[in-house]
């Protein structure tokens, strides 16, 4: 029962979501269902790095984790492209628990997988409309109606005012769900000059923009942290 990994890295910090700021080691998976045309990892399902994708057990993930940062982590999170597409990671899933690891994955609600479970903290991050997708709401539905509310979180990227929407429809679809903005980040050319200023005017935009809604109270405001930190900078 193998796993189509693309990168093992590690320690960082998480980015986005529920546990933003988190030291955590990254296991990203190949293959995805969606094409959204902002995608930060496009290399996961355009082809581009076909030739990285490694077919590895959940014995060889875990060892390539310990390689990496030898006891130095009990975090791991699961990030693609989509890896609910992915029927085999249970088996990781237990090695990480057994040896206390807690693990968090993202995905956009497409796809469920009853491995997804056992996930200690879940986003779900349905795409708006700038990604050029087309978000199922009743796949939605039954995705986060598998899962317990208290172990999952909603988290919508935001570019524009038509995103913005989306996100009011999805909040308020599901309000006893943790709910989640995050500034997109529309600069994924690395000759962008002034790169992290750039963000943090958009984010605040985003944040002044929530102050003055009453329908959107209860959520919170993030930035995309890492990239802040490293720009586009993969691997970390």
């Amino acid at each position: 029962m193998k796993i189509p990994v693309l990168e093992i890295f590690g320690p960082t910090i998480q980015g986005e979501g529920a546990v933003i700021g988190r030291k955590t080691m990254f296991v990203r998976t190949a293959g995805c269902d969606f094409k959204c045309d902002w995608c930060d990892s496009k290399f996961t399902w355009d082809g581009t790095a076909k030739d990285d994708i490694e077919m590895l057990t959940a014995d060889m993930i875990y060892n390539r984790l310990q390689q990496l940062a030898p006891h130095n982590f009990n975090h791991v999170t699961i990030s693609g492209g989509n890896p609910a597409l992915i029927k085999n990671f249970a088996t990781l899933v237990e090695k990480l628990h057994a040896n206390n690891v807690e693990v968090a994955l993202e995905t956009q609600g497409s796809k469920f997988q009853h491995w997804m479970t056992e996930i200690d903290q879940l986003t779900i991050s349905p795409k708006p409309p700038s990604s050029k997708m087309n978000q199922d709401i009743h796949q939605l539905d039954f995705v986060i109606n598998q899962l317990e509310y208290n172990k999952i979180s909603l988290k919508i990227v935001i570019f524009n005012d038509e995103d913005y929407a989306f996100a009011q429809r999805i909040h308020h679809r599901y309000p006893n769900i943790k709910f989640y903005l995050q500034v997109g980040n529309p600069y994924l050319d690395d000759t962008v000059e002034n790169h992290s200023e750039k963000l943090l005017t958009r984010y605040k935009l985003l944040i002044d923009k929530v102050m003055q809604d009453n329908t959107m109270n209860d959520c919170y405001i993030l930035p995309q942290l890492h990239t802040l930190l490293w720009s586009n900078k993969k691997g970390v």
